[in-house]
C-alpha cells in the first residue's frame, strides 16, 4: 500500500486482521517509494522480502510524489502497465476521479472512516481482485490470486 498516513495504514492492517485476511500487507511512504517496490530497486531488491503485487491500493495525497504521479508513470512502463491499480483514497473529488479514471486506474475507492466498512470493502477486494478477476503475470512475478498489492499484498 502507498499510504503517507500512519493512522490509514494502521486502520488498514487492523481490517485485514478482522477481515481473517491470508494476504501479507507491504505498506510504502509515499509515490518514490511505491515506484521503486514495483521497479525492485534499492532496499526493494529482494523479491522474496518485498514480492511483486497482485495489485496495488494507491493513495492520491502523498509527499514527494503523489498518486496521480505514481499511476501516470506505472501506465508508461512497459513492464508495470498492466498491473492492477485501485485509487484507494479520501478524495470524493470530481477531478480527482476523472483524472485517476483518465491515467488507468483500474477502480477508485474512498477510503472508509469506520473499522467495520473497512473490513468490508478489504473481503469484497480481496473476493474480487483475487479470486474471481483474471489477469497475466507481470514480468513473470505475480499471478492473480497469489498476491494482493498495497505495493504488495502477498497471498499466503
Amino acid at each position: 500500500m502507498a499510504e503517507d498516513q500512519e493512522d490509514d495504514a494502521l486502520l488498514l492492517r487492523l481490517a485485514f486482521r478482522k477481515a481473517a485476511s491470508k494476504s501479507m500487507l507491504k505498506f510504502v511512504p509515499d509515490g518514490l517509494a511505491a515506484l521503486a517496490y514495483l521497479q525492485g530497486e534499492g532496499e526493494y531488491a529482494d523479491r522474496n522480502e518485498y514480492p511483486f503485487p497482485g495489485f496495488l491500493l494507491l493513495d492520491l495525497k502523498m509527499p514527494r510524489m503523489g498518486g496521480l504521479e505514481v499511476l501516470e508513470l506505472i501506465r508508461q512502463d512497459a513492464h508495470l502497465k498492466k498491473l492492477v491499480v485501485v485509487i484507494f483514497t479520501s478524495s470524493d473529488q470530481e477531478r480527482d476521479i476523472d483524472r485517476a479514471l483518465e491515467l488507468g486506474a483500474n477502480s477508485y475507492l474512498i477510503k472508509p472512516s469506520h473499522l467495520d466498512d473497512l473490513t468490508s470493502l478489504v473481503r469484497r477486494l480481496e473476493d474480487y481482485w483475487l479470486s474471481l478477476n483474471r489477469t497475466r503475470p507481470i514480468g513473470g512475478e505475480a499471478v492473480a490470486g497469489e498476491s494482493v498489492g498495497v505495493a504488495s499484498v502477498q497471498r499466503i
